[in-house]
């Protein structure tokens, strides 16, 4: 319980930094919105669920490396933390410009046209996968929750959460707006939600900078 204690503020952090970076649609969520207006909630539930997996994957390589770079330079998290504010910081700067930005939601369709769910479950990991900013995304998510000397069960719970929401949110984004009517709301409340997240990215951004343990 002790050990809980320490590292469960962390944690929780972590998942709620990946939480509320995934209620800021980027490319591969519009994808799958895109995917499940144009193409339909089966094609869209698809794509969903290669994103998740790609999300997996990244994860577990950031645990992995993070933790055996931390073993072999311990002053090195100081740097990481440093690059992963830094990251979190220019977050919260993009959320609050796009709250004050007059643009709509805009959904994308993938090019290449209709494919199985196979198709579309491949697409969705390699879309993820080769998404230059996931691993800095990452770097911070796992950063937030990832202490000097933390034993391997804290990088476990994170990356085992942090998939379960991934798994969670973006099926529910594919069968939500699987209709316009879900993308009209959003749209009404995009700008509260974009300040909402600029906020906590900006408070997250500056505790991961100033954390040094």
């Amino acid at each position: 319980m002790d050990q809980l204690s320490i590292y469960l503020p962390g944690i929780l952090l972590a998942y709620s930094a990946f939480l509320l970076g995934i209620a800021s649609p980027g490319p591969n969520i519009l994808a799958i919105l895109g995917t499940s207006m144009s193409a339909g909630r089966k094609s869209g539930v698809a794509l969903a669920f290669g994103v998740a997996t790609g999300s997996f994957t990244w994860s577990v390589l950031t645990v992995v490396g993070l933790s055996a770079l931390l073993t072999t330079y311990a002053a090195a998290l100081t740097v990481i933390k440093i690059a992963g504010g830094l990251y979190l910081l220019w977050l919260a700067w993009k959320s609050f410009k796009n709250a004050h930005s007059r643009h709509d939601l805009e959904t994308r369709v993938l090019d290449g046209g209709q494919h199985t769910p196979i198709g579309y479950l491949i697409r969705g990991y390699v879309v993820q996968m080769t998404n230059p900013k996931a691993a800095l995304a990452w770097i911070a998510i796992i950063s937030l929750g990832l202490q000097q000397d933390a034993p391997f069960w804290v990088g476990a719970v994170i990356v085992c959460g942090t998939t379960i929401l991934s798994i969670t949110i973006h099926v529910l984004y594919a069968v939500a707006f699987s209709t316009p009517v879900m993308v009209r709301i959003y749209g009404r409340a995009r700008r509260f939600i974009q300040m909402l997240l600029g906020g906590f990215f900006a408070f997250a951004g500056v505790k991961l900078m100033l954390s040094r343990s």
